[in-house]
């Protein structure tokens, strides 16, 4: 059975919220990629050289990103050299597999690194506009969901509004915020979160970061001062350095990344607004480029629209248009 049918079946018996929020998600993405993709496959029956070059264009078009694309479209070759695949309808199917598994090495790396017996530090980071607050808020309503207590320390000091607009959803998602004035000191912010979090015995803080690019010596500084601070509180930690990025921004949530990930150890990505945009393919790109594991897409605005992100649920997402058409 190809990979493709495998996952049809897989995910069409699988009727839960979850799934049909990965359909509808990718819509955008799909429509764009799929419709060029199955195009493509009408056009050449045999897979060949031009084929190959028709094939990396689509891909580069929907932001997956050159070097990941060159990789890929190398992969693909030797797999339709190894299996002596000629018929490109026979390929669409490899093409599926091959993205899965660029997109999760390890079974577990998209789980986040909840502490057992101990309280969870998670620091949130990402640049001003692409949804942060609104990430860690809906991450706290899930984690209250699965019976954890959460509370949340608005370390965001710089950006007017920041702090009310992480009350908002603190109450929305029916936790604490620990906050102090606009302006005050990130770092003195997290530490005062991080004492209230022991004393109340919280599951896990959830800490909200400035997200200034104008100049990255000063964000570099300031997030090494807080994590500094919450490793001395709480050893181990931060467990978790989730960077946010606008997966409508395409490559420059690319840029974005590399320098997050210069200022601090990312340890997964939260990728928003992909209902959004067309270019989905940025999600591999991001992922395979920096090898940092994606753990969450945002796909859609409502609260339970944060989802833990599944490799397969995804390229079946991206896939089911082809895969439905090839069953006609």
């Amino acid at each position: 059975m190809s990979f493709l049918k495998r996952l049809k079946e897989k995910f069409t018996a699988q009727t839960d919220a979850v799934t049909e929020k990965f359909k509808t998600g990718l819509e955008k993405t799909r429509n764009s990629f799929s419709t060029k993709v199955n195009d493509l496959v009408k056009r050449y029956r045999k897979v060949d050289e031009e084929f190959f070059e028709e094939l990396e264009e689509i891909l580069i078009s929907a932001d997956v990103g050159v070097h990941t694309v060159m990789e890929l479209i190398d992969q693909l070759k030797d797999i339709a050299r190894t299996r002596n695949i000629q018929d490109t309808m026979e390929l669409k199917s490899a093409i599926s597999e091959t993205l899965a598994a660029m997109l999760r090495k390890d079974d577990e790396e998209g789980a986040l690194a909840l502490q057992n017996g101990q309280m969870t530090v998670i620091l949130v980071v990402g640049v001003n506009g692409v949804g942060k607050t609104t990430t860690i808020g809906k991450l706290a309503h899930q984690l209250k969901q699965q019976g954890k207590s959460v509370l949340l320390a608005a370390g965001d000091t710089f950006r007017a509004g920041a702090i009310d607009q992480l009350e908002v959803w603190g109450e929305r998602a029916g936790v604490d915020v620990i906050k102090h004035q606009e302006g005050a000191d990130p770092a003195a912010v997290i530490f005062d979160s991080v004492k209230a979090a022991k004393s109340r015995g919280v599951d896990v803080l959830l800490c909200d970061t400035a997200g200034r690019l104008q100049n990255k010596v000063n964000l570099m500084n300031e997030l090494e001062k807080v994590k500094r601070v919450i490793e001395r509180e709480v050893p181990g930690a931060p467990h978790e350095v989730l960077l946010v990025v606008d997966a409508t921004t395409g490559q420059n949530a690319m840029s974005q990344a590399k320098i997050f990930s210069q200022a601090t150890n990312v340890t997964g990505l939260v990728l928003t607004k992909l209902d959004g945009t067309a270019k989905g393919g940025i999600v591999l790109g991001i992922r395979h480029e920096l090898d940092i594991p994606v753990k969450f897409v945002g796909l859609g605005e409502k609260i339970d629209d944060l989802q833990a992100f599944d490799p397969e649920q995804f390229v079946y997402g991206l896939f089911m248009n082809m895969e439905e058409e090839e069953a006609e």
